[in-house]
């Protein structure tokens, strides 16, 4: 098959062989089943019992238990694509590059081929014609320079010699490029060789390499090797079991295979730019600010709709993936509003994107009409706390306006921000339409003080305690407790907690369950915790083992969250649940609990108000 020729980018010469994602998805799962491997299906973005992360982060995240040892039952090959949200670098989206969600390719050997197999399988794939269909001449690679505890991977470079990969285009590099894991203090990791494209710049020095972050050098794919244990001394044990694990990221892919300069440019993303040119009648490339809006509302309203589309999703909230969810939306909304769209921006844009891409994940298309209600919803909503802003603002303007120096403190816009969620760069931009300017370093101080509080409260219920610890907000943690158990005994033993939010003056509790309570079954469960209460049940706590716990009896009820020893928490004979505390030590005297609504949280999530009242 003829080569196709390199294509000049604007100075850049790339190399350009046309495909898009679902012919790169089609072949990679392929050309993996044709060397064995069984193909698995791709998991939700809500990671099961993993308190560590909001989302899965990679393609390797929900096979981390059979890298560790246990048996899948697929067998020892395994390839998929998987979807990925990773919010790192979420005020970086709106340059060419950076994104909030992705499609990753993997294959894996679960102690099958090792090094030597899972590179020819590289190789093959990039550079056959049936394949990818690159020039070999145009691939670079990098491996595990070594250090003082673990050697040189000269194993790997062999391999890509042996291919045909010169020693030039062979790059050794330390162990913050080319080393995976481990996942914790202890545990398996390796060397991994990353594999780039020569996009046919001009060198930025002698120095360059495959590697280098000048751009010369794209990365395409990575082969991670799980070699070695790392004990708790800090030594690395070679594994009797080593496993490989790949990932090649589907926008990248596609966007070098194309020559084009952004994943913005590629056809995943053409048909979702044409719907936001339409909104804000522009034409996108003819304006780098507006360019950069553009591209936050696409990347940001694809990502919402895979969060919303997931068969275990969150709506949009103030905790959690919740809160992630709607900071996504809202920044989506603003700039939306920076383009002149006055109404809603983000439905017709989430419209299209479930159209392109529910051929491989239905479950945009299950869930379209929840997908495009939650958007509306969350966006009305923050265009709502826009408007206070603006209100707001106005009213500061004739003090702000007397002062000579024409500078707005950074606690008064911090105040907008944390009071009526109005953006910072908002505040800056009404300022300067009055000659004012924002104490921006006063702000981000204030911020940056916001956010160790906030640090600080989500740290203490990670690790299972009560961030408030007043005597009403110990009586709601222990009345979750009731509840738990009150609703398995209405509603049946799948209801399990997932989530709660506690004041001095009320409770949240939200709960697995596929429809909403009847009048009765509210009642019921509201008795059956009063009943409780009644009988001023004693409230005692053990330390154990969490296996100890599970045998029994005890409801863990976030897995991976506790320590191997925990505390079980013992309601009389009532219930019994591993938890961090603290709690009344009687049940009597807590007061009369009322539940003030039950309403939907997420799909296949309810949620309950309540409150405990002075016993008249």
């Amino acid at each position: 098959m003829k080569q196709p020729p390199a294509v000049d980018k604007g100075g850049q010469v790339a190399y350009s062989f046309p495909m898009n994602a679902d012919e790169l998805r089609s072949k990679y799962i392929a050309f993996f089943k044709s060397k064995g491997h069984a193909q698995i299906q791709g998991k939700s973005l809500l990671p099961d019992n993993d308190p560590t992360v909001l989302f899965t982060t990679a393609g390797m995240h929900p096979l981390v238990p059979y890298l560790l040892g246990e048996d899948h039952p697929a067998g020892k090959r395994l390839v998929d694509y998987q979807k990925c949200i990773r919010t790192g670098d979420i005020d970086s989206v709106g340059d060419s590059s950076h994104l909030t969600f992705f499609e990753m390719l993997g294959n894996w050997s679960l102690g099958d081929y090792f090094k030597e197999g899972a590179i020819r399988m590289s190789f093959e794939f990039l550079t056959s014609p049936e394949w990818l269909n690159i020039p070999v001449g145009k691939i670079g690679v990098t491996v595990f320079e070594g250090d003082a505890t673990v050697a040189r991977d000269e194993e790997s470079a062999g391999v890509w010699k042996s291919l045909g990969i010169p020693s030039e285009r062979i790059s050794y590099r330390p162990r913050a490029d080319n080393w995976w894991g481990p996942a914790g203090a202890t545990g398996p990791c390796g060397p991994d060789s990353e594999m780039f494209i020569d996009m046919g710049r001009e060198p930025c020095g002698p120095e360059c390499a495959p590697g280098c972050s000048c751009g010369k050098w794209l990365e395409i794919w990575n082969d991670v090797f799980m070699q070695y244990n790392k004990t708790a001394d800090g030594t690395y044990e070679p594994l009797s079991r080593t496993c490989v694990d790949t990932g090649m990221g589907i926008e990248r892919t596609v966007t070098i295979l194309n020559g084009k300069k952004s994943v913005y440019d590629t056809e995943i993303f053409a048909p979702i730019v044409r719907a936001v040119e339409e909104a804000a009648a522009l034409v996108y490339g003819a304006d780098p600010e507006r360019d950069r809006s553009v591209r936050i509302i696409c990347d940001h309203t694809r990502a919402a709709a895979f969060i919303l589309g997931d068969p275990k999703a969150v709506s949009p909230s103030n905790v959690g993936a919740g809160y992630v969810l709607r900071r996504l939306i809202r920044r989506a909304a603003r700039h939306g509003r920076k383009l002149g769209i006055t109404g809603l921006v983000l439905s017709p844009v989430a419209r299209v994107i479930i159209d392109r891409l529910s051929g491989p994940y239905p479950e945009l298309e299950e869930n379209r009409g929840y997908i495009i209600a939650e958007l509306d919803r969350e966006e009305g909503k923050f265009l709502e706390t826009l408007q206070k802003g603006e209100h707001e603002f106005e009213k500061l303007l004739p003090n702000l306006l007397k002062d000579p120096r024409r500078v707005m403190s950074g606690r008064l816009a911090f105040k907008l921000y944390d009071t009526y969620g109005f953006p910072i760069e908002l505040t800056e931009e009404l300022a300067a339409e009055q000659g004012l300017t924002v104490n921006r370093s006063e702000f981000d101080e204030a911020f940056r003080n916001h956010q160790t509080l906030s640090r600080a409260g989500s740290e203490q219920l990670f690790k299972g305690g009560l961030g408030d610890q007043g005597d009403m907000a110990v009586k709601y943690h222990t009345a979750t407790h009731l509840l738990h158990k009150a609703l398995r005994m209405v509603l049946g033993e799948h209801v399990a907690q997932k989530g709660s939010n506690i004041t001095a003056e009320r409770m949240r509790f939200d709960f697995s369950h596929h429809a909403p309570m009847t009048t009765e079954e509210i009642r019921e469960a509201e008795g059956i915790v009063n009943a409780q209460i009644a009988r001023d049940l004693p409230v005692t706590v053990k330390v154990m083992s969490l296996e100890e716990a599970k045998t029994d009896g005890a409801t863990a009820l976030f897995g991976e969250k506790y320590e191997s020893r925990v505390k079980v928490y013992t309601i009389g004979d009532f219930s019994k649940e591993v938890c961090g505390g603290p709690h009344v030590e009687r049940t009597g005297g807590m007061g009369l609990f009322r539940i003030q609504k039950e309403q939907s949280s997420s799909a296949g999530v309810r949620r309950i108000r309540a409150v405990l009242e002075k016993e008249s």
